[in-house]
């Protein structure tokens, strides 16, 4: 493929052969031979360039379309057509000078992700403020975050209120506001007052840390349609030497050799297809949607059939309080005080969600006295003189002398899930959770299938009553409940049948479908390590709706890529032809090149809009 030269190492030899060309014409006012000799001698900067950067790509293996551009070069020198050579060289240093803003232009969303890590942070020390290298930071380290700057690490607002403007990592425009205790994520930009927060993870496992990864990750990758350019770059090189060759053969003319070497100088099937593939993946990850390369993006073009696991997906990912049911006599929002008292003790995720629920009503809660825990059933213990026992209905009755949790489940739904509680020895009620259906959930179903996706799968551990209860209401073409994760495996396995297979999900139980899908999409970038790592597509969102954009994107980009292919090589072929045939002289033949680069290259950027 096409080196690039480094830094401004194009722009120099740009200004080198496009003031030769300069020079030459003045130097015919002095003399008639002159001219030649700065046209060969200015071309020799960029030969040399590019002959040290074939020899590279040779050791390494690579053979690509250089090797025509110095071929047309030193056949051009041999046989006194300078003025030609000079322009080929002007042409060519010009095009990696285009191909390099092309690039630029097209990783500018992902760079500017990586641009923004923070160095350093002020830290609480010995009753002062350090500036701190983010790589000494620790859980539980105070920082201030002054206004205008990054956020080093993960965290929660300890003193004031963050105002953040996340749009780096979500693409939503709009600050977002967090109160105390609650998370502000690194990488979003304090675009309010000076707030305090405490480090909850070291940075190197902070989530800008692994979009930054990601990120890199992304930029290294080499799409399948790029590696295939690079093989057809091998036939383009030997189809150009025979058609020069055959062209002076017949007509016995070299001039016509040259110009079919030159007109085949450079080639739009290495230039345009990285291009398009680059800007649809940095337009991807300006909506939320981190692509991690160029194969995952092809990819998603051809994905037809899509697996989605139910929780975090088409469900919020976190148990909400739907009901209180409480005994005769006893208030329910006491109940909620009682057991979330209590639940402050317990790690578990409905302990949070009752804790939340309970200060978002305004309940005052105390603090636990002589808990005990049983791991995944409950836990008891004394709250304001009482004995409060929280957890599931068995677990609870075993705890009481009297009244049963199962006298309050009348009319619940498949899905609902019950916390019993009992006071003193009495069962006092139930709390009824749920993990809400996303209100956009059908609305994005639509959006997948208008985007290309055919047939969408629920795979998912839950019951098979409460699976099948989402599939009647959003319409699905298949659910399967009880699923442990070799058992998605072969759901996604199964649904290959039917075409490429995209899998979403959230979770380390997710991870080896998501390994096994062509497509994996995790969601949101504070997942598990696990589902990110084996996705190849990271949404740093938590919703679905950068995905549709992104398998639009998808779509879009490879139609650009191609259209650039066809279009650049039919011309290419055309003026080459025309060149064996004696109406193309080499110096037409160059600037008519260039001008399809132009063409390939910027048609290739619109996939950035």
């Amino acid at each position: 493929m096409f080196a690039v030269l480094r830094n401004h190492s194009s722009q120099i030899l740009v200004a080198i052969a496009a003031l030769g060309i300069a020079a030459g014409f003045a130097a015919n006012l002095i003399s008639p031979e002159l001219p030649r000799i700065v046209w060969s001698v200015t071309t020799l900067p960029v030969l040399l360039a590019l002959l040290l950067q074939i020899w590279r790509s040779l050791r390494a293996g690579d053979v690509g379309l250089d090797v025509v551009a110095a071929l047309s070069m030193v056949s051009a020198l041999l046989i006194g057509e300078s003025l030609a050579a000079n322009v080929v060289a002007l042409m060519y240093a010009g095009g990696q000078l285009l191909e390099d803003f092309a690039s630029g232009r097209a990783r500018r969303e992902m760079t500017a992700l990586i641009g923004r890590v923070s160095h350093s942070a002020m830290r609480y020390q010995d009753g002062g403020l350090v500036e701190t290298p983010i790589a000494a930071l620790q859980p539980g380290d105070r920082l201030m975050i002054r206004h205008g700057e990054v956020l080093p690490v993960d965290g929660k607002v300890s003193q004031g209120v963050a105002v953040l403007d996340q749009s780096a990592l979500t693409g939503e425009p709009l600050p977002v506001q967090r109160q105390v205790d609650e998370e502000a994520l690194s990488g979003s930009t304090n675009t309010g007052p000076t707030f305090d927060m405490v480090a909850t993870r070291p940075a190197s496992e902070s989530t800008y840390a692994a979009i930054v990864r990601l990120v890199q990750s992304a930029q290294e990758s080499k799409a399948p349609m790029t590696r295939l350019a690079d093989r057809y770059a091998m036939v383009f090189l030997i189809v150009t030497v025979v058609l020069a060759a055959a062209a002076w053969y017949f007509s016995g003319d070299a001039r016509r050799a040259v110009a079919v070497l030159v007109v085949a100088t450079p080639c739009p099937l290495i230039i345009a297809v990285p291009v398009a593939i680059i800007s649809g993946m940095s337009r991807s990850a300006r909506i939320g949607a981190l692509i991690k390369g160029g194969d995952v993006l092809e990819a998603l073009a051809q994905v037809r059939t899509a697996v989605l696991d139910k929780t975090g997906t088409l469900t919020r990912g976190y148990p909400e309080i739907e009901d209180v049911r409480s005994a005769p006599g006893r208030a329910p929002d006491e109940l909620l005080r009682l057991a979330a008292s209590l639940d402050q003790a317990s790690t578990h995720v409905m302990a949070t969600s009752l804790i939340e629920a309970a200060k978002a009503r305004g309940l005052q809660l105390v603090l636990p006295t002589s808990v005990a825990e049983d791991a995944g059933a409950g836990l008891e213990g004394v709250i304001d003189g009482h004995r409060v026992v929280v957890g599931g209905s068995g677990y609870v009755r075993s705890k009481s002398a009297s009244g049963d949790p199962a006298t309050f489940r009348d009319g619940l739904k498949p899905g609902q899930a019950v916390v019993a509680v009992a006071v003193d020895g009495a069962v006092a009620g139930i709390i009824v959770m749920a993990d809400p259906m996303r209100d956009d959930a059908q609305s994005l179903l639509d959006s997948l299938r208008q985007a290309g996706i055919k047939r969408i799968t629920l795979a998912s551990g839950d019951r098979q009553d409460v699976v099948d209860e989402f599939r009647r209401e959003l319409h699905l073409d298949d659910a399967r409940g009880d699923l442990t994760p070799d058992q998605k495996v072969a759901v996604v396995s199964a649904e290959r049948e039917h075409g490429p297979v995209l899998m979403v999900g959230d979770g380390v139980n997710d991870a080896p479908a998501l390994a096994a899908a062509d497509v994996g999409v995790a969601m949101g970038a504070r997942g598990t390590a696990a589902s990110s790592e084996a996705a190849g597509l990271v949404l740093l969102v938590d919703k679905l709706s950068p995905l549709v954009e992104a398998l639009k994107i998808a779509h879009r980009s490879l139609g650009i890529a191609k259209q650039s292919v066809f279009v650049g090589l039919g011309l290419s072929f055309a003026g080459m032809i025309a060149a064996a045939l004696g109406y193309l002289p080499p110096v037409q033949g160059a600037l008519l090149q260039e001008a399809i680069d132009i063409i390939v290259i910027f048609n290739a950027l619109r996939a950035l809009r």
